[in-house]
């Protein structure tokens, strides 16, 4: 007991009481039902960990965007029915993947893939490389982790996806290295250029970007697998300088120190997870967000999804 309280207030009262009491109050909004715009489709995965932080970016996304882009979930696999219930009812209109439909569906895709297959079979964050792709039914997805909080407008990143004339793929800049090979070492193995920091949680990619062909190939390179949590993020970056790559306006760098000044929105990676909580859910609610969404019988929606989040949330 002491020791989960001991996790539970690791990075202080401010952060447990954001996370735990408040959080949850995204599940008192009524339903969006304004995503029909199928010029681009929003991809995201979650899992029974971090469901309630996907509510937390796409709602922010969607309100301050204003875009009515279309909207794919994917269930890693994790996701619980209390869980579905409610990305169901807050986004009626959105395709929810659950894990076992994904499964069929992608298996015959990958079936001369082996490396392709083993992959996806043993990495539940593959699912962003192959399912994104497999399911994708616009020209350009926008790709959006959980783990993302927005705040004014993403002027930048609405144009890119907006302009027909931009034919390659844009993604955010990460605070460091985050490839599972060393950038010098990957750099000599390549016959292409590739930029260094490209981050997979925000931006703009291209219906063929995503190549199988492309990424079994890549999955035969030395020390590809050598890191979980990299491995999504180096094949997007890998598929993507190949296809064509810009980085995104430096407003939406992954920084670990204090963002830009009117930046439009902030990636709370590993290290800063607590501060989506301490600082961003906390600036949105004093600054009216949960106010300006209309309030759905909130308190049992709320228990109930209680029941779901984990003892211990990842910091």
């Amino acid at each position: 007991m002491l020791y989960l309280l001991r996790t539970k207030l690791r990075h202080g009262w401010r952060t447990a009481y954001y996370r735990d009491f408040v959080r949850p109050q995204i599940l008192d909004t009524t339903p969006f039902l304004e995503t029909d715009d199928n010029s681009c489709e929003i991809h995201v995965l979650t899992s029974a960990e971090d469901w309630i932080n996907l509510l937390w970016a796409l709602r922010t996304f969607y309100h301050y965007s204003r875009s009515r882009f279309a909207l794919c979930i994917h269930d890693d696999g994790s996701l619980g029915e209390t869980a579905c219930g409610h990305l169901r009812r807050i986004f009626p209109n959105a395709r929810l993947i659950r894990r076992a439909e994904a499964d069929r569906h992608i298996g015959p895709l990958l079936a001369r893939y082996p490396r392709c297959q083993s992959f996806r079979t043993n990495h539940a964050l593959a699912l962003k490389v192959f399912d994104f792709a497999a399911f994708l039914k616009a020209d350009r997805m926008c790709l959006l982790d959980s783990d993302i909080l927005f705040f004014a407008h993403p002027s930048a990143l609405l144009t890119l996806i907006g302009d027909p004339s931009v034919r390659h793929n844009s993604l955010n800049k990460d605070w460091g290295h985050g490839y599972t090979i060393e950038q010098d070492v990957l750099q000599t193995l390549l016959d292409f250029e590739l930029p260094p920091l490209i981050n997979s949680g925000l931006g703009l990619i291209h219906r063929g970007s995503i190549d199988f062909d492309w990424v079994e190939e890549f999955l035969a390179l030395p020390g590809i697998l050598s890191h979980s949590h990299q491995i999504e993020q180096t094949l997007i970056a890998l598929c993507s300088a190949r296809f064509g790559f810009t980085m995104l306006p430096p407003e939406y760098d992954v920084r670990l120190d204090t963002p830009a000044s009117g930046a439009p929105s902030r990636h709370y990676t590993g290290p800063i997870r607590h501060l989506m909580y301490r600082e961003g859910i906390r600036r949105l609610v004093k600054g009216g967000f949960l106010n300006s969404l209309q309030k759905h019988s909130a308190d049992g929606n709320r228990a109930a999804a209680c029941s779901e989040i984990p003892n211990n949330p990842r910091p």
